[in-house]
């Protein structure tokens, strides 16, 4: 399984911005789909945003469509999820994960490595 490493939270105030990275090691990332989750206290993980093992195709829920934007640079190895326009309710923690497919996919159930996740907190 390849090694997930979150960085990159911390706390912002609302309408702030803030750029999470995920470093890849032990397997080829670039076999790797990959996606962002988080959780807040007392809530399920909930998918954010995913993309393909290539780049070439990306997906994310409503709420974070135009103020979230998922990225990865395959020869870093590294992940990236630059979060604009935050809101308090995107208090979480975020999770980076992968998985040995094409495309990410929506289901936590589907994805087999996991980071330890970094806390994002929006004040208000």
């Amino acid at each position: 399984q390849v090694q997930l490493v979150e960085s990159g939270g911390g706390l912002v105030q609302a309408g702030g911005s803030l750029r999470l990275s995920c470093a890849a090691s032990g397997r080829t990332f670039s076999n790797y789909a990959a996606g962002w989750f988080r959780q807040a206290p007392g809530k399920e993980r909930e998918f954010v945003a995913g993309i393909s093992y290539s780049g070439g195709s990306t997906d994310y829920t409503d709420s974070e469509q135009g103020r979230f934007t998922i990225s990865r640079d395959n020869h870093k190895n590294t992940m990236y999820l630059q979060m604009n326009s935050l809101k308090p309710e995107d208090t979480a923690v975020y999770y980076c994960t992968a998985a040995p497919r094409s495309s990410a996919s929506r289901e936590p159930g589907a994805y087999h490595s996991w980071g330890q996740g970094t806390q994002v907190t929006v004040s208000s």
